[in-house]
């Protein structure tokens, strides 16, 4: 019994064990099996994601030189536009391209001028002559590119067509000594024809070709540049130039294709050149950690199951097993540890308890070099810093996200966002740093604070920045005002809209590039110049008295008045009006100043333009204040469209019940609140400041735009009556905007008439009258306003072509108690009927004016007593309620 007893156990056994196996194979089988269907799907995905990378791959290389074409287009314009530069201006143009901000790689751009060469032996020479930036290209100017016959065909190419021709690979001369990655790049070209339109045919290209532009660019960098991200993280990339001559048809190349590599080809074709691409994966682009989980799960499941088995057996061998097992799971998940921390961006490293790097993942390694067995210490450029961290972390406090200064084993520094913590390693105490590169996100949040403080044509600081560095100046003042004052100037130029509306913005912008590298020489080490807007500037100047000041704005009047502008042909002589305020006092603010800057400044221009005023509180400077203040107030109201009309009858005095309505258009301003302002209160600072014509035009737009939805009568009505300013007269397009405006909107000319008052009529009848003329022959009518006020009304009336004469209200309104008036409204009611003219008096405020109105035989009558204004239908409530539905 004892012997089958004995038996028994060793089959038992060999049993268990035999299901063990059994389950063990199974396990491993669905774990293959598994394993092998994640596998093919990580395959499919990682092939699907490099097909799509490579067709993304030609689009992102061509845009980069798609932005070089762009440069030399805008430099070709500036030719056509002004084909007489020289190198400076040359320069001055390439600066304000700003192509090595825009073009990765950028080395220069440079102009070859066309002429005819007897040692040439027939052919054209085209040497360069202008070069930018000059320093490192010196050599390119005089060389001759039409030795090169390739170059000389693209050039030729590029001139009839006007398309931008590219050159084959070739080391650039400016990189001689360098590695052939380095210097390897490519020229663009472009034609330059003499000023004028761009020529459309051939022969028209051909007659007018001045030379070329070309720029050169290093194919590294900018194919770097184009093909960063995703495409070079995951690929390997190969670019020639299909027709380059043998050793220099490589354009970029990040390896050599393994022969059983799957190769993706595709091509780009720019500039008449045809590049191939050949892409294939990198080791590391398909993902495998999924499948590994699976398999690495399935197996772990498989042999559980399987020593799940052989412990019903033996239980001291299955918990042996499964110690062994549980090592083996340990190992594997360190392996793991290292494998997922070498795949991570970020900067690992572990130090030992006295200091030392004893691991770094290939992140850290890549930027730090080699570091393992380093103090850690050493790694932070502020050594204090560096042991302040370890202390905290290495007594269990937290030291985390602080940005520090890191030094690679080569000298050189970034900054980064690290951690330190305190983490136990096989018993012991190590210390673990991750850190993240943030260089570039510190580069960009620099350059983003700049552009936010500074203006991007002139690169001076903005209005918000001036502002911002103004009220700092003020609080630094708080508490100690025995300190130096400092001042503040406003620089405006004189008649900088004239340069805009003859030559156009871009010359404007021109202009004010050069006005600002003009005044930068004048300033003082610690002066703010900044551009405040338009043609408007400002500058703080620190630590100076009344006297200096003045002196330092002078300095910068004659600076602004020496510049002489050129453009297409034509020269400027600039000027510019400036304000100066002394920050000298207590109670200051920031509105105060820019406030007075601004007053002292208009001063400036009422006093004849080009000068400097000193801000000064008197009566003259209030008054002027209070009127900036509704000039402002009214700038708001045109942009912001509340500006409102009201309309006021003008009514026969021979009552007929079927006289067609004529009125008066009347303007008004809506504040902000809602409460409706006169135009006594606002007009005199528009007429003194310039504002009228914009409003003018504001009337004229807004009424025919409405003509019948100006009164309820609609279409039918008779006259609408529209006020001219004096400004308005005197501007040369205004006749012309009226009949365009009459023309869009269609409405009848012989509808409209236009009022101008008898001095206005008066202080310029030459400016007048070809006017009125213009308007008169559409059918336009013409009235005179407040006629009687003037000294001479009756000499000037038989000059002026008018169809309406409307009496001064003044006289109107003394008819009852002065008989000066009543003869004078008598005489002006004779005359006006012998010249063939309608009358009008206005101001008629009673039953017994209006009678003696009607026994004078005046035509028409205006006032409260016969209508009161009331706004256009338009702009009531109602009527735009109605719209809304």
């Amino acid at each position: 019994m004892s012997g089958a007893r004995a038996s028994d156990g060793p089959r038992s056994l060999l049993a268990s064990r035999s299901w063990a196996l059994v389950l063990l194979v199974i396990g491993l089988l669905v774990t293959a099996e598994l394993a092998r269907r994640e596998w093919r799907q990580a395959r499919t995905a990682a092939d699907s994601l490099h097909r799509s990378l490579a067709d993304a791959a030609p689009a992102q290389a061509i845009e980069p030189l798609q932005s070089t074409a762009h440069i030399l287009r805008a430099m070709q314009t500036v030719f056509l536009s002004n084909d007489r530069l020289d190198q400076d201006l040359f320069l001055q143009y390439q600066e304000n391209l700003r192509a090595d901000e825009q073009v990765p790689g950028f080395v220069t751009i440079a102009y070859a001028d066309r002429h005819a060469d007897a040692a040439a032996r027939g052919r054209a020479v085209y040497r360069y002559a202008y070069v930018a930036p000059l320093a490192g290209n010196e050599m390119l100017r005089g060389v001759d590119i039409g030795t090169q016959p390739l170059n000389l065909a693209a050039l030729y190419r590029a001139r009839d067509t006007d398309a931008p021709a590219m050159s084959a690979p070739f080391p650039l001369m400016q990189f001689k000594g360098g590695t052939e990655a380095e210097a390897m790049g490519v020229t663009l070209r472009l034609p330059v024809y003499s000023r004028g339109p761009r020529p459309e045919s051939v022969d028209e290209r051909r007659a007018r070709e001045l030379g070329a532009l070309a720029v050169s660019v290093r194919l590294e960098p900018l194919l770097q540049h184009a093909l960063r991200g995703r495409i070079l993280d995951y690929m390997h990339l190969h670019i020639r130039d299909i027709d380059a001559v043998p050793g220099q048809s490589t354009v970029f190349a990040t390896g050599e294709p393994p022969q059983d590599a799957p190769v993706e080809l595709r091509e780009v074709s720019f500039g008449g050149r045809t590049w191939e691409m050949r892409l294939w994966p990198r080791s590391s682009a398909m993902s495998s950690g999924r499948t590994v989980l699976v398999a690495v799960a399935g197996t772990v499941i498989s042999v559980l199951l399987a020593l799940l088995a052989l412990s019903v057996s033996n239980t001291q061998r299955r918990a042996l097993e499964l110690g062994r097992r549980m090592s083996a799971r340990f190992g594997e998940s360190e392996a793991r540890f290292r494998v997922l921390n070498e795949l991570l961006p970020a900067l690992v490293l572990l130090a030992d308890g006295e200091g030392r790097i004893v691991y770094a993942n290939q992140a850290a390694r890549e930027h730090l070099g080699a570091v393992v067995d380093a103090p850690l210490v050493s790694l932070f450029a502020d050594p204090l810093l560096g042991v302040q961290a370890m202390a905290e972390a290495g007594g269990g406090g937290s030291w985390a996200s602080q940005e520090a200064l890191v030094v690679r084993a080569d000298g050189g520094m970034f900054w980064a966002s690290a951690s330190l913590a305190r983490v136990e390693v096989d018993g012991k105490p190590h210390l673990l740093m991750v850190a993240t590169d943030t260089s570039e996100q510190r580069r960009l949040t620099e350059r983003l604070r700049y552009q936010a403080a500074h203006d991007g044509l002139t690169d001076l600081c903005n209005r918000r920045e001036f502002e911002r560095r103004l009220q700092l100046a003020l609080d630094s003042r708080v508490g100690y005002m025995a300190t130096m004052p400092f001042a503040l100037l406003y620089i405006d130029l004189d008649q900088f809209k004239l340069i805009n509306d003859v030559s156009g913005h871009m010359a404007g912008d021109q202009l004010l590039v050069q006005m600002a590298h003009a005044m930068r020489r004048q300033l003082r080490p610690g002066d703010l110049l900044a551009r405040l807007g338009g043609d408007e500037f400002g500058l703080l100047a620190f630590d100076v008295d009344a006297t200096e000041a003045q002196a330092l704005a002078e300095e910068l009047r004659r600076c602004v008045e020496g510049l002489m502008f050129v453009w297409q042909g034509r020269t400027y002589t600039i000027s510019a009006s400036i304000g100066m305020v002394m920050v000298d006092r207590e109670g200051c603010t920031l509105k105060d100043l820019l406030a007075w800057a601004d007053a002292a400044c208009y001063l400036a221009k009422e006093a004849g333009r080009n000068r400097v005023c000193s801000y000064r509180e008197d009566e003259d400077t209030s008054r002027r204040h209070s009127e900036m203040e509704w000039v402002n107030r009214l700038r708001w109201a045109l942009e912001q469209d509340r500006l409102l009309l009201d309309y006021q009858e003008v009514l026969p005095l021979a009552p007929d019940g079927t006289a067609p309505v004529h009125l008066e258009l009347l303007l008004r301003l809506r504040e902000e609140d809602g409460g409706v302002v006169m135009p006594g209160a606002f007009l005199p600072a528009a007429e003194r400041y310039g504002l009228m014509p914009a409003v003018d035009r504001w009337v004229i737009r807004t009424a025919l735009a409405n003509f019948n939805r100006l009164h309820p009568v609609g279409g039918t009505l008779r006259t609408c009556a529209i006020n001219l300013s004096g400004a308005s007269i005197e501007d040369d397009g205004l006749a012309d905007f009226i009949l365009d405006t009459i023309a869009e909107h269609g409405v009848p000319a012989e509808c409209l008439c236009f009022e101008i008052t008898e001095t206005v009529a008066v202080r310029n009848l030459q400016k007048v009258v070809p006017v009125i003329e213009r308007l008169r022959a559409v059918g336009c009518r013409i009235a005179l306003d407040d006629f009687g006020a003037g000294m001479s009304s009756f000499g000037y009336l038989k000059n002026l072509p008018l169809d309406v004469i409307k009496i001064d209200g003044s006289f109107v309104r003394d008819l009852g108690s002065d008989p000066m008036s009543r003869a004078i409204v008598n005489a002006v009611a004779q005359i006006g009927h012998q010249r063939g003219l309608v009358v009008v008096a206005e101001w008629v405020d009673g039953e017994h004016t209006l009678s003696v109105l009607r026994d004078l035989g005046v035509d028409y009558g205006q006032g409260f007593f016969l209508h009161r204004p009331q706004r256009v239908v338009f702009q009531r409530p109602e009527d735009a309620d109605r719209r809304v539905a």
